[in-house]
């Protein structure tokens, strides 16, 4: 079975013309990702960018253990689950104060 593609290549071709290259530095005309050189000379000047500082109090990754039908009436409620399981908790933490 043998397709014809319906791409106006002439056009992208001379649409791609127009661009400017894509380079990393002033040596090289096109980033090629698979070229195992120019990747590892792109590595070797990259930066990498960090999330900056939690500006409220950090959190603490942790595993809990919820019976599935809760855990699914949970994530059910929509994205933001976790932060409005963390207020209820901090809720409860109010009204019973730790017996240590």
């Amino acid at each position: 079975m043998k397709t014809t593609s319906k791409t106006d290549w002439t056009r992208v071709k001379r649409e791609a013309a127009q661009e400017a290259p894509i380079a990393f530095d002033a040596a090289s005309d096109l980033y090629d990702p698979n070229d195992a050189a120019q990747v590892q000379a792109f590595f070797s000047v990259a930066t990498v960018q960090r999330r900056g500082a939690q500006k409220s109090p950090t959190k603490v990754p942790t595993t809990i253990r919820f019976d599935a039908d809760i855990l699914a009436a949970l994530k059910a409620s929509g994205r933001g689950w976790q932060t409005r399981v963390n207020e209820a908790m901090r809720e409860w933490i109010k009204t019973h104060p730790s017996h240590s």
